[in-house]
């Protein structure tokens, strides 16, 4: 880097290979010497110059064809160098008439008497020589300082010189192209012509416009045609599948099952149309409360085939009197069965895929595929024709406890449309037991007979109701209840073991479904109570006074009953975000769209407004807003009554507020500069209030993404305040913007004070009186 600066600060180098003949300041006598740097100028450079003024012209040789360059040997020096200087040019030789041109010699100081010849060099590049034949200096090489800047410099300078050649051509010639693209230039027409181009370009536009509308329509019918041939080849695609499926042959199986179902819908058809408009094509079955009713009368034959089967199989209750009323009973419930299988089970919709299926043809389809069918076509066999050759014994009819499925679909759907659903569930529990008393009670009957009525004092005696007697040994037996008759028989003592184990199993796996039942229906209120205690046991711990005790007591009371839980945030919270808004916009949209300051706004924003508000219950007598506080909620009031008051002991009532009121809406958005959201009045609750609270953080988030509803709300917010403000606050606000335009007055210097003060006191008064009474 040194090395740079130290050549920068020598001066310009002349490169070595230049050619240039330059006398050295130090004339030493070297084999070879190198061209040195001269950093004054030479005195043979001016010595040369005026030598070339002085030399005489030579004549100008005869056109010849340009020899070759001569080598020029370089001279040596010596210590007198003050060579003689050449006039005469070197004779040519006859193969090159154009003569060599010898250097320029250098002057001889006068110490040198004997001169020596000048070195002569034939000029390399022939355009060197001067503009009368003879041979010139040759010109200083230039000074690089950096290739490739002079390189750059020298492509603009040739550039330069192209474009200006090329300007030049343009003036001769101005109709030469140019590099640059030319617009091109609008004919000025007679009127004429102009009438006629214009005629012209409309033919043109309209012709084009037709060949356009015929290109379209054309294509129209191209399409209509692909369409219909699309259509025809789907046609007979479908038709040549039907007859390749007619080919095929199909399992007699398969056909006799077709021919079975064609069969049912053709007879069943007339009934199927009389209760479309009843019961409708299709049935929800999870939301549709005409099918969870007739649910429940299938349920109640269900019930009956399954009490009533076991009692009549086991007790001797097929007397002459009762067969017609349990044939009768009986025919009831195979009709229920009946109509269950091919009118609602038919109808139910069912999801495949995600997508709920509406069609009656899938669902029927979906019905006719599905095990739901093989079990009602089981429990309906009439097995109960039997009756004719074996008597009427119920037994036959143990095929109509399958349909047992459509009791547990039943308790499903009861209890999802229940608000109470465990008070179902404890009925349900109660039932299994009683039903397994039941059978206990059959087959202890069962087994009295198989021993003997009244052999024993175990067995049944044959006294009283025998179905209540049995059932009461059942009940005693399987509870463990003492004071049981002792078995006498091996199979007595049997029975009576088995009774024993299968009660401690099946009472203690009822008794604790019976709990998690109890248990599952009091969690909240269990919750309720153990938070409530946790806050009691905490006020008792700091000797909190008790008016604030009882306060508490009586917010954890009024909120448990009038909402059934602590924090509604937290059901609400497990549900997802769909049904959160349905539920928010249920219950306050309506609210909020009545509100001012948000009429006018995105309803999304309202929307999303309704998801953040929170639940407060305020006590009577509560402040919900002082005034003087910084305002930082909005409060909708969801049930109870709010009054504005007012007054030295807030006496004065100014207002009342019931529900579905707004107050605080404007602190919202006005800031906290110079005071602006104070609260202006005391707000106090008249009796228990449920409020609804907005905070300002949460409705800035909001906005951030409603950019026009933000500037609606500041817009309303302005207006709002103008219109609640005092007539004094306005006209003092209406001043200072006044005043703002012009900005706030300078101040007046103390000089102008001083002598205002003066003329203000009457002393300049005085002391002129005092000047004329002198004069």
């Amino acid at each position: 880097m040194f090395a740079k600066f130290k050549g920068l600060f020598s001066g310009p180098q002349v490169p070595t290979d230049s050619g240039t003949i330059k006398a050295a300041p130090d004339p030493v006598p070297t084999p070879a010497p190198a061209p040195a740097v001269a950093k004054k100028e030479k005195p043979g450079d001016k010595e040369n110059e005026a030598k070339k003024e002085d030399k005489p012209q030579a004549p100008e040789p005869a056109p010849a064809p340009t020899p070759s360059p001569t080598p020029v040997p370089t001279p040596e020096p010596t210590s007198a160098p003050a060579p003689a200087p050449t006039s005469a040019p070197a004779p040519a030789p006859a193969s090159a008439p154009a003569p060599a041109p010898a250097s320029a010699p250098a002057p001889a100081p006068a110490s040198a008497p004997a001169p020596a010849p000048a070195p002569t060099a034939t000029p390399v590049n022939p355009e060197e020589a001067g503009p009368d034949g003879q041979g010139g200096a040759p010109p200083t090489p230039p000074i690089v300082i950096n290739k490739y800047s002079d390189e750059q410099l020298r492509h603009i300078s040739q550039r330069m010189k192209e474009r200006l050649n090329l300007y030049k051509e343009k003036v001769t010639d101005r109709y030469a192209s140019s590099p640059e693209i030319t617009p091109p230039v609008t004919p000025l027409l007679p009127k004429d012509e102009y009438t006629r181009v214009i005629e012209e370009r409309a033919r043109q536009a309209e012709e084009e416009r037709i060949k356009k509308e015929e290109a379209d329509k054309k294509k129209k019918e191209e399409q209509e045609k692909k369409k219909k041939e699309a259509e025809q080849k789907k046609k007979e695609e479908e038709e040549k599948r039907k007859e390749e499926e007619k080919k095929v042959k199909v399992p007699l199986k398969t056909r006799l099952i077709g021919a079975y179902w064609s069969s049912v819908d053709f007879v069943m058809k007339p009934l199927e149309d009389r209760m479309d408009p009843v019961l409708g094509h299709t049935i929800d079955p999870f939301t549709d409360r005409r099918y969870i009713a007739w649910l429940s009368v299938v349920t109640v034959a269900i019930n009956y085939n399954t009490w009533f089967i076991t009692v009549r199989m086991c007790f001797p209750y097929h007397t002459e009197t009762s067969i017609p009323i349990w044939f009768t009973m009986d025919i009831l419930a195979d009709i229920i069965y009946f109509l269950d299988a091919i009118l609602f089970q038919p109808r139910k919709q069912f999801v495949k895929g995600g997508d709920i299926i509406k069609d009656r043809t899938m669902t029927t389809k979906h019905y006719r595929e599905s095990e739901r069918l093989l079990a009602d076509m089981i429990s309906l066999l009439p097995f109960d024709l039997l009756y004719l050759q074996f008597g009427f014994k119920s037994g036959f009819r143990a095929n109509r406890l399958l349909k047992i499925d459509t009791f547990f679909e039943f308790s499903d759907r009861l209890e999802s449309i229940l608000a109470k659903a465990y008070i179902w569930r404890v009925i349900r529990t109660i039932g299994y037991l009683l039903f397994m008393l039941h059978l206990n009670a059959c087959f202890y009957y069962v087994a009295s007979e198989y021993q003997g009525i009244g052999g024993t004092k175990w067995v049944y005696s044959g006294l009283g109701s025998a179905y209540l007697r049995c059932y009461y040994f059942a009940v005693r037996s399987l509870i463990n209840i003492g004071g049981l008759p002792e078995p006498v028989t091996l199979f007595e003592i049997i029975f009576q073991m088995t009774n024993f184990f299968i009660g401690v199993f099946v009472f203690s796996s009822l008794i604790g479904q019976m709990r998690d039942v109890i248990g599952a229906a009091t969690a909240a209120q269990t919750y309720f109570r153990a938070s409530m205690d946790g806050c009691v046991a905490y006020m008792n711990t700091y000797t909190i006074p008790k008016m604030v005790q009882n306060r508490v007591r009586t917010w954890y009371n009024y909120t448990w009953a009038s909402q059934g839980m602590l924090d509604e945030s937290e059901l609400l919270e497990k549900m997802p975000l769909v049904m959160r808004i349905a539920i928010a916009v249920d219950i306050n949209l309506a609210t909020f769209q009545k509100i001012q300051l948000f009429q006018g706004c995105d309803q999304q924003m309202l929307v999303d407004m309704l998801l953040r508000l929170k639940s407060i219950i305020y006590l009577p007598g509560d402040f919900v807003v002082k005034k003087g506080d910084i305002g930082k909620e909005m409060y909708v009031i969801k049930s109870g009554a709010v009054q504005v008051v007012g007054g030295p002991d807030n006496s004065i009532v100014f207002v009342t507020l019931k529900a579905g009121c707004v107050f605080g809406e404007i602190s919202l958005l006005q800031s906290a500069k110079d005071g602006g959201n104070r609260r202006t009045a005391n707000v106090r609750a008249y009796g228990f209030a449920n409020l609804f609270v907005l905070e300002k953080k949460d409705l800035f988030d909001i906005l951030v993404h409603y950019p026009e509803s933000q500037k609606v709300l500041a817009k309303k917010g302005r207006q709002l305040v103008k219109s609640k403000a005092p007539a004094g606050a306005a006209t003092k606000e209406e001043k200072q913007k006044g005043l703002a335009l012009f900005g706030q007055k300078p101040p007046t210097p103390k000089l102008f004070k001083a002598f205002g003060n003066l003329r203000k006191s009457g002393l300049l008064e005085k002391l002129k009186k005092a000047a004329e009474e002198e004069k």
